[in-house]
């Protein structure tokens, strides 16, 4: 909790305005954020001096492992984060690959279970890397990644947390996520959620115990309209002590999370929080 206030805290005192092209708003942005979660702790990263709504960012990630491409796939996992960029961003509707509503196209898990090879075939990069931590092996390249250049326009976004390396240090695993972009409002509690469940779960279903989830971002920034209420609301909050995340130890295979893992397969005990804060979203 405290890196995350820490972080708000320099993009306020040394952050540079930043014209966004995208949204058309200005950005108060800083360079280069590393972030670290201890998962072998159970210390989970959720924010406490605002509420934060944990289930739509498991949700979201259980998507991405699932490699889903549809908006009402993810609300039906419980989460409407991809309604907004399926159905109003207004590059993507008038994109003529677009197949309709709710369609996303060839972005995040579309990449990371289905990555187009040039002769056609796919690739499935998460299937490989629960295969090799299951079995010890980590070859320094247990990447998975959904930034894919030659698929852009086939997308109706950039992956913003583009990359996940795992790597295997005896029978402890850590996990190392880079993110090009971020939200820190809004966007990056869902991060560092979903960063912290990865490790846990990809650490439970292969058998090894989870070590620290460690997250660099390279633009951090807090969009003009947010801005007040990040200095006059959120930051004049205490923290409270980071709550526990529980995980059905019953799930222990790709094969579960694929098919019947929902998000009553998980818990978050003894999280405190100050009342909301209701940041604008920049689409």
């Amino acid at each position: 909790m405290q890196q995350y206030l820490s972080l708000c805290q320099q993009i306020i005192d040394q952050g540079v305005w930043v014209e966004n092209q995208r949204t058309g708003k200005k950005c108060l942005t800083v360079i280069n954020a590393d972030l670290s979660y201890d998962v072998a702790g159970n210390q989970f990263p959720i924010i406490t001096t605002r509420k934060s709504f944990w289930k739509a960012a498991i949700a979201e990630l259980l998507g991405y492992l699932r490699g889903y491409n549809s908006a009402a796939d993810f609300r039906e996992l419980g989460t409407k984060t991809w309604d907004a960029n399926a159905n109003v961003n207004e590059a993507w509707l008038n994109n003529p690959v677009r197949k309709g509503e709710d369609d996303m196209g060839r972005v995040y898990g579309v990449q990371g279970r289905s990555w187009r090879k040039p002769n056609g075939e796919t690739l499935d990069q998460l299937k490989k890397i629960v295969a090799n931590l299951a079995q010890g092996i980590d070859d320094r390249g247990e990447i998975l990644t959904f930034y894919n250049p030659g698929e852009f326009e086939l997308g109706c976004l950039r992956p913003c947390m583009h990359t996940h390396t795992f790597s295997l240090l005896g029978d402890t695993l850590y996990l190392t996520s880079y993110q090009r972009s971020c939200d820190v409002p809004l966007g990056l509690n869902f991060n560092q959620i979903q960063a912290f469940t990865l490790l846990a779960l990809v650490a439970q279903i292969t058998g090894k115990d989870a070590g620290i989830a460690y997250h660099k971002i390279v633009n951090a920034h807090i969009y003009e309209d947010q801005l007040d209420l990040m200095r006059s609301v959120q930051l004049k909050r205490d923290p409270y002590d980071p709550p526990q995340l529980h995980i059905n130890p019953d799930i222990k295979s790709l094969e579960d999370i694929e098919t019947w893992v929902t998000l009553s397969d998980f818990d978050v005990v003894d999280y405190e929080h100050h009342e909301p804060i209701n940041y604008p979203f920049s689409v």
